[in-house]
């Protein structure tokens, strides 16, 4: 958690131009002309430079694994894919089957006894919930269905519909017996959404696995919104990556940063949303209010040495907005930066951004 991160920076890697569902951290790297394909490999390189590298279709995204290092093999790859299909069946609340639909279908009802694995994911999220004041509650799943934002809905809801999600989200209604291993929902119709957190608690164990296979430098990307590494470049140089405009088609960059250990996390009001009454209604939910927020801020983006964080961090600072998200980011331990983009095209950043980003795009400044 926040308050309890370990200095050792998870290490990121990143080779190629990210075409992912949701995408807007863009790789740019000219030495690379290697790309997997779904559900296949592809080689590359001699020695110390060999490279591996496939694409898969998961957790409903793109999922991109590139690993350097002589010793790297098909097997590897086998493993993590076996590892994200384990999780998404588990943290999935779709998937009939998995643990947290079992979760939502007893709600209100009865404990489902779930893995380590399960109860782990489902701990930190109630953690982050505690430490953000519920900013970021991984119960917001009634809002989710409701507003369908991205799936289908197109209107305001009724406000008597908002009002009765509202009232079944609330972290405080997860109840969790470490003992017997079991999660409740105390309401009936309460929906556990661990979306928030699932792909960058993924991209964690996966860099977990490649660490403890010997493997020091790969990129991790989950969609192109979670993103690890493993050591820099083979050459030994940072990575340079391309930044999204929000405003424009995928591919267009407002600017650049070079980054070695870190994990980059986004969140934007451009990747899912309508109009009504000229009014943009995103996917990014407040759950004090029931509503998409409507802060002035356009995105996100935490680096930060754990991708989990990064994942709930990119929610829950969004919703507080850049005077109380600056000073909850500058209260954390050292390693996590940040910086907001408004609707005036103005970047907030915290202190070591500005050094580090190249911005190539006139219209962007930051701000004073």
């Amino acid at each position: 958690m926040f308050k309890n991160k370990k200095t050792t920076l998870i290490l990121v890697v990143i080779v190629i131009v990210v075409i992912a569902v949701g995408a807007w951290l863009i790789t740019k790297d000219k030495d690379d002309k290697t790309a997997g394909t779904t559900g296949s490999a592809t080689t590359s390189g001699k020695g110390e430079e060999k490279s591996l590298s496939q694409t898969f279709y998961i957790y409903d995204t793109v999922v991109n694994i590139k690993v350097f290092g002589a010793t790297v093999e098909q097997k590897n790859m086998d493993d993590i894919q076996h590892m994200l299909e384990r999780m998404d069946m588990e943290l999935s609340r779709t998937k009939e089957g998995g643990e947290t639909y079992a979760i939502n279908q007893a709600a209100g009802k009865e404990a489902v006894v779930v893995s380590d694995e399960t109860l782990d994911v489902i701990k930190q999220s109630i953690q982050y919930a505690k430490e953000m004041d519920g900013l970021f509650d991984p119960t917001i799943g009634p809002l989710i269905d409701l507003w369908n934002i991205g799936s289908g809905g197109d209107k305001v809801p009724p406000q008597a519909d908002i009002d009765k999600a509202k009232s079944l989200t609330n972290y405080k209604d997860v109840e969790i017996d470490e003992a017997a291993k079991t999660v409740k929902l105390m309401k009936e119709n309460m929906v556990l959404d661990l979306g928030g957190i699932g792909k960058g608690y993924a991209a964690d164990r996966i860099a977990d696995y490649l660490k403890e296979q010997g493997l020091n430098s790969a990129m991790i990307n989950l969609g192109g919104s979670s993103i690890i590494a493993l050591g820099k470049k083979p050459n030994g140089t940072e990575w340079n990556i391309g930044l999204q405009d929000p405003d424009q088609s995928r591919g267009t960059q407002l600017g650049t940063i070079k980054i070695s250990d870190e994990v980059i996390d986004a969140s934007g009001v451009y990747e899912r949303y309508f109009m009504q009454d000229n009014v943009r209604y995103h996917h990014i939910l407040d759950p004090r209010t029931g509503y998409p927020s409507q802060n002035g801020l356009k995105s996100l983006t935490i680096m930060s040495p754990n991708a989990t964080d990064a994942d709930a961090l990119s929610t829950g600072v969004f919703l507080m907005g850049i005077e109380e998200g600056m000073k909850y980011l500058e209260a954390l331990p050292e390693g996590v930066e940040a910086f907001f983009i408004t609707d005036d095209n103005k970047i907030y950043a915290t202190k070591g951004i500005k050094e580090r980003m190249n911005l190539t795009d006139p219209t962007y400044s930051f701000a004073e």
